[in-house]
């Protein structure tokens, strides 16, 4: 048996280990489509396991009671989808953050005597990091192809994001209609990104409020289930069959209260009007 503990609790954390130390970063690819829809990876689902697992055995190990490790299990394997979102929101902001650099970057070069191309390439090379190996990327294809329009397709297409659409069509019907009031509309996009980022701000400060008090409600009840976990007698009760009933119920309206939060308390994301 001891044998068989050692093993999930090795396997759990050879999972966790896995999933944690690889990159979910995008890659770029140089082919013009849209991104794939959003599936569940396997070493995600492989992470969940490892989580489940290891909660579960260390908790029925410590309390004694399996009903009680099943239930922290079973809460355990949100970890994964939770980090990823973390991850995912983080790079959303960090990216947000970066386009009214790109854009004063772009002003800036465009004011120093650059071309339209060579403005938007050298942002692969001194432009915000998030933002590097697509204008690179962008600087390859141009060089290639030596056409704009269809270098900037592609990078619209990579980007999939709204306000890189914004920034690809200015460029655009700048390049087709004349520069003279290139650097003008710059600034003015350049402002407007950076009042949408302080008005976004706002909201998700206020907005994580309300999400970490929801976190704190759905955690509470088990810590308390917890700390009462080391009295024989509410071990031998929750250890019967209607115990058994109350733990795992309890689990699964814990789970599907914070979905559902979590979806409800999701700000608007902006959509794509030029995609």
């Amino acid at each position: 048996m001891g044998a068989l503990i050692g093993l999930l609790i090795g396997l759990g954390l050879a999972l966790i280990g896995s999933w944690w130390t690889t990159p979910d970063e995008p890659r770029i690819h140089r082919r013009r489509s849209a991104p794939a829809p959003s599936r569940v990876a396997p070493r995600d689902v492989g992470m969940a396991v490892g989580c489940a697992a290891v909660a579960t055995v260390l908790v029925a190990g410590v309390t004694g009671a399996a009903t009680i490790g099943l239930g922290v299990g079973l809460l355990a394997a949100m970890l994964p989808s939770a980090v990823r979102r973390a991850r995912r929101e983080r790079r959303l902001r960090e990216r947000r953050a970066a386009w009214p650099d790109a854009v004063d970057h772009l002003a800036a070069a465009v004011r120093a005597g650059m071309s339209l191309p060579e403005a938007v390439a050298a942002l692969g090379r001194r432009g915000p990091e998030q933002l590097r190996p697509y204008f690179d990327q962008f600087g390859r294809d141009h060089r290639a192809s030596g056409r704009f329009d269809d270098a900037l397709d592609r990078l619209k297409a990579r980007l999939a994001d709204p306000t890189g659409d914004r920034v690809v069509e200015a460029l655009r019907l700048t390049r087709h209609v004349g520069g003279h009031d290139l650097g003008r509309v710059l600034r003015s996009l350049s402002g407007f990104l950076r009042d949408d980022l302080r008005t976004r701000g706002e909201l998700e400060a206020r907005q994580s409020w309300t999400v970490n008090g929801a976190r704190v409600a759905a955690a509470a009840p088990w810590l308390v289930l917890l700390s009462m976990a080391g009295r024989p007698e509410v071990v031998e009760r929750y250890s019967t069959p209607t115990g058994a009933v109350i733990v795992l119920g309890g689990a699964v309206v814990c789970v599907a209260a914070y979905r559902l939060m979590i979806r409800i308390g999701r700000l608007p994301t902006e959509r794509r009007v030029f995609a």
